[in-house]
C-alpha cells in the first residue's frame, strides 16, 4: 500500500520559510531532515537548480514537527522492532 500519490514537493522558497519560521539553523534543519549537514541542506534551498525534497525525508521532518513524544518513541520502537539498532539524541 502506497501511502503518498502524486507528491509534489515544497519549493525551496517554501523551505526557507520554514527554516524561519522555526528560528532554526541550517545544521538544526539538516538534523531535522536527517541529512548529513548544513551543506547538504542548502540543496534543497539555493542553488541554480535546487534538489527536490524526496516525501520520506519530508515525512521525516514533519513527523518529528507534529508527533509528541511518546508518539516519537513509539515510531522508534517499531524501527527497532522490525530490527534496526540506534541511538537516539535527548
Amino acid at each position: 500500500m502506497r501511502l503518498i500519490n502524486d507528491y509534489i514537493p515544497p519549493t525551496p522558497m517554501q523551505l526557507e520559510k520554514l527554516k524561519e519560521e522555526l528560528g532554526y539553523t541550517g545544521n538544526q534543519m539538516a538534523d531535522l531532515a536527517g541529512v548529513a549537514s548544513n551543506s547538504q541542506w542548502r540543496k534543497y534551498t539555493g542553488g541554480e537548480s535546487p534538489r527536490a525534497m524526496s516525501p520520506h525525508i519530508l515525512f521525516f521532518m514533519a513527523a518529528q514537527l507534529a508527533l509528541n513524544e511518546d508518539e516519537i518513541h513509539k515510531v522508534l520502537g517499531k524501527m527497532r522492532e522490525i530490527g534496526s539498532e540506534f541511538q537516539v539524541t535527548t
